[in-house]
């Protein structure tokens, strides 16, 4: 069984001690053309292709939801720029791994009614596979409403599945997990039955995983975030962290890691969404360093270089 904190703490607890622990850090805003004007926010940490940093990124009008995603390469003035010949997809809040060598793609599919103009009523989580980006596949979609299910190849070779079941099972979204042998396992069932992990987020506030990465011992380092409403009904969201074992789903207690506060005062999408940072990726360097990439205020994309928040899970 997961192991349960004393208490779990809520978005202003956690926010408390992440403010109360002084810390270095050195924020990018990354600059992007090739778009047409339109913001690209949401982006994932760079993955080397060919010998070539790429990111991918959610490019969308301000005032729209209807979002395309990009792969992008640096150009040699540090812009980056839409990746030469490469097919986009009509798809939010793109995700990279990779599993058994395979490239694997995912983002967030909008499902519209036929109204005029087109309103948004459902959402799907596609996912696409192969050795290189202009080879990728469909292989998989999840469940309707599903948001944030991220794969990693585990140290047996299995495959961990990291879902976000809501409503009966999640309330305002909890974070599921299970294992499969294969990526042909990957269908409704598997994100519908995988386990909730308990007392990660009390009942009025909610999270999910962004990313997932293998530590050391074996562990998951999940990369997530965690978020609540204001009395206002204006939403908060923060980068948060913790370890989950995958063979006991014990996990550590939730951490901050980043906030909107980290970053300089910019456009947001609504007013609703000011204080809203979405964690994209995260790569471990040397030195106990890492860099954060965000997607900020739903406009901008930013990266962070904070302290290394898988260190401690990892002795």
């Amino acid at each position: 069984m997961t192991r349960s904190p004393a208490k779990t703490a809520t978005c202003n607890e956690l926010l408390d001690t992440f403010y109360a622990n002084l810390r270095t850090v050195h924020v990018e805003k990354l600059v992007f053309s090739g778009v047409g004007g339109r913001d690209v926010y949401n982006i994932t940490a760079p993955f080397l292709h060919d010998g070539e940093e790429v990111i991918l990124g959610r490019v969308e009008e301000r005032d729209s939801e209807f979002s395309q995603v990009f792969f992008f390469t640096s150009g040699e003035d540090g812009v980056w720029v839409p990746r030469a010949h490469t097919h986009t997809y009509n798809l939010q809040d793109p995700c990279v791994t990779r599993i058994k060598g395979e490239l694997i793609v995912g983002g967030v599919e909008v499902i519209t009614a036929g109204d005029n103009p087109p309103k948004i009523v459902s959402w799907v989580t596609q996912f696409y596979r192969g050795y290189r980006i202009d080879s990728l596949h469909h292989f998989a979609s999840g469940p309707e409403l599903m948001k944030d299910i991220r794969l990693i190849e585990l140290q047996d070779g299995r495959i961990g599945v990291l879902t976000r079941p809501q409503g009966e099972r999640g309330g305002r979204g909890q974070i599921g997990f299970t294992i499969i042998d294969s990526l042909e396992e990957l269908h409704e069932q598997t994100f519908l039955e995988a386990e909730v992990l308990q007392h990660q987020f009390v009942p009025e506030e909610w999270g999910g995983a962004n990313e997932a990465h293998l530590l050391r011992n074996g562990h998951i380092g999940v990369l997530g975030h965690i978020a609540c409403f204001d009395r206002m009904e204006k939403k908060h969201y923060y980068s948060m962290v913790f370890s989950l074992n995958p063979d006991t789903l014990e996990t550590t207690p939730v951490k901050i890691i980043a906030a909107r506060s980290d970053f300089p005062i910019g456009p947001g999408k609504r007013p609703d969404l000011q204080d809203v940072i979405f964690s994209g990726g995260l790569v471990r360097g040397a030195e106990g360093r890492a860099v954060l990439s965000v997607g900020v205020s739903d406009a901008e994309a930013y990266r962070i270089e904070i302290p290394d928040p898988f260190v401690e899970y990892e002795v």
